[in-house]
């Protein structure tokens, strides 16, 4: 906790193990959450980058970033049980996700 606190607007993004995001309904929606800012996580070497793609009801895992790209992505369904990769190495429960999904 309090990783960043004090240092501004452009901090270093060591020590950041994950960005998550969930797609908004708007039309930059495309570029921005599955393009721009994947990209952006991945040059900055964030670890994993979890997608909420709330259009097509799935959570994406994009992790082992190498030359300012994910290597490794993966779709699941809504209500999967994922092991998140490491650092996060967490388990996620998404049954949950279902009862928001349009």
């Amino acid at each position: 906790m309090g990783h960043f606190a004090g240092l501004g607007e452009w901090a270093d993004p060591a020590g950041v193990l994950m960005a998550v995001e969930v797609t908004s309904h708007d039309s930059g929606t495309d570029r921005r959450d599955r393009v721009e800012k994947r990209d952006g996580y991945a040059q900055a070497g964030i670890p994993v980058y979890l997608l909420i793609d709330r259009d097509a009801n799935t959570f994406v895992v994009h992790s082992d970033p190498h030359d300012g790209t994910y290597t490794q992505t993966v779709p699941h369904p809504y209500g999967a049980t994922v092991q998140l990769p490491d650092p996060v190495g967490i388990t996620l429960e998404t049954e949950k996700l279902k009862d928001y999904a349009l």
